[in-house]
């Protein structure tokens, strides 16, 4: 049969990086597509110190193109392309994007999750800059600051009790007149004499050229502006995993987070997930390679495996 693999990876974050080179150190010969948009969230990323082997802060996208290089380097297949359907029903499965259609033996589903925005172009400008989705990634460089995270639910909660043991203060900021998050965070932040709330209230514009100094919110029953001064904007509003290709093939969440077992395996045998597509709690690039690797070695088990493959062309 043409243009058959034996590993195909779709994502091009720490965890499809990862599966790559360790797919082609087992003669895998895998192929991976990158997406138009590749690199994943850390390409939004400055300074990252939490990734080990880096003794000096390295640039979130000179990680990326380090990470790329390497799997490259190893005998990876990259192909700058994204996946637009897939067939995980027939075997080997069918993977196709705009220019080509490619089966494989086994896939590894990497394609990530992104953070949900506040949809402001003031956001986006001084993303890195002060602005930022992730309170253990870039906490310690907020110590003693003043700092604000926007969002209600659980995640919010989490980042501003994590955040409220580096910086002089963290304001929480909802639109809405109460929180969503358990009972249990909201206990947790209420109680921390660091932690202020602001209800009602939407950011409308994050205020700084070159770095965050501020944000301006709008009461949303009165429509009144205030502006407060901050060091930093922390966005905890959700993550939409990028799964919709998969639904109604893999198993997915009510959150459309991949469903697993052992770690890494699918509803689907031979198909895997790597990162934050299945990993909703620890959302670390570190996590996300360590992932990578895990799927790697299942799908090289599982072609090491005759019988696996008769009850999938049965």
């Amino acid at each position: 049969m043409d243009n058959v693999s034996k590993v195909v990876i779709i994502g091009s974050g720490p965890a499809g990086y990862t599966a790559g080179v360790y797919c082609a150190r087992a003669g895998l010969e895998p192929v991976l597509y990158m997406g138009t948009k590749y690199g994943g969230q850390l390409m939004l990323t400055s300074d990252v110190e939490n990734y080990p082997g880096f003794k000096d802060a390295i640039q979130g996208p000179d990680l990326m193109e380090q990470m790329r290089a390497q799997a490259e380097r190893v005998g990876t297949t990259l192909i700058q392309d994204d996946v637009t359907e897939v067939d995980l029903r027939t075997y080997p499965f069918v993977i196709k994007t705009p220019s080509e259609e490619r089966r494989a033996l086994s896939v590894i589903v990497a394609s990530g999750a992104n953070p949900r925005r506040l949809g402001l172009p003031s956001e986006m400008r001084l993303m890195g800059r002060g602005v930022s989705n992730c309170a253990v990634c870039d906490g310690f460089f907020f110590r003693g600051k003043k700092l604000a995270v926007v969002g209600g639910g659980d995640t919010a909660m989490e980042e501003a009790t994590y955040l409220s043991k580096l910086a002089s203060s963290v304001t929480v900021i909802h639109r809405r007149d109460a929180l969503r998050a358990s009972n249990i965070l909201q206990k947790e932040a209420f109680a921390d004499p660091k932690i202020r709330f602001l209800f009602d209230s939407a950011v409308t514009e994050v205020l700084g050229e070159k770095k965050v100094e501020g944000v301006r919110i709008t009461n949303v029953k009165t429509g009144d502006p205030t502006d407060i001064q901050l060091d930093g904007l922390f966005v905890a509003i959700g993550y939409d995993p990028n799964t919709e290709i998969f639904r109604g093939q893999l198993d997915l969440d009510k959150n459309g987070y991949i469903i697993v077992k052992n770690e890494t395996e699918t509803n689907i045998p031979g198909v895997f997930a790597a990162g934050d597509v299945r990993d909703f709690r620890y959302r670390q690039a570190v996590t996300a390679a360590a992932d990578g690797c895990k799927a790697a070695l299942d799908a090289d088990r599982f072609l090491k495996e005759p019988h696996q493959l008769n009850l999938l062309q049965a």
